[in-house]
């Protein structure tokens, strides 16, 4: 079992050699625009562009879909996970999903969806013998608990013997 590292930094430049995968969490009606995904962009324009393409015309292979992944390539060894773990996003009108709103509904976050997410995520990382750096995914917008996702990560790329790194911003951010 590999043990999770903790780390202040972004997970945008993760640290080390070799082969990294930077995974995060996305929504299931398309929308990008906050969160990491800011920081995404700015940095990279190809994984808002195929996330955008495989929401609107979905993949043969990897359907659109609560619980798949897409990795984008964004440099030599290395790749964006887009992970699709929310269902809607959180808006000031309440849960909005493909097909309205729901003042009522708790928070988008999916926990099944992202251990799917990063069953798949095994796979590609050992593909590619890459480790995977992250923020606390499901646990921003998506209004997850830490105390859920963690487990997640350590049942699926922790056993796996993934090396996987979590990023903590700095507190003056």
């Amino acid at each position: 079992m590999q043990p999770v590292s903790y780390v202040e930094g972004d997970a945008t430049a993760p640290l080390g050699d070799g082969p990294r995968i930077i995974a995060h969490v996305c929504n299931d009606i398309g929308a990008w625009g906050r969160g990491i995904v800011r920081t995404i962009s700015r940095r990279w324009p190809e994984p808002e562009r195929e996330f955008r393409r495989w929401h609107a015309a979905g993949q043969a292979d990897r359907p659109f879909r609560l619980g798949a992944v897409q990795l984008v390539p964004v440099a030599p060894d290395l790749w964006v996970a887009n992970m699709v773990g929310q269902h809607g996003i959180v808006t000031e009108r309440g849960l909005r999903t493909a097909t309205g709103y729901d003042p009522a509904a708790g928070p988008p976050v999916r926990y099944e969806a992202i251990r799917e997410c990063l069953t798949t995520l095994v796979t590609h990382a050992t593909t590619h013998d890459a480790s995977v750096h992250m923020p606390r995914i499901g646990c921003g917008l998506a209004g997850g608990d830490w105390a859920e996702v963690e487990p997640l990560i350590r049942t699926t790329l922790s056993e796996a013997g993934i090396p996987t790194t979590v990023y903590d911003l700095p507190a003056s951010r």
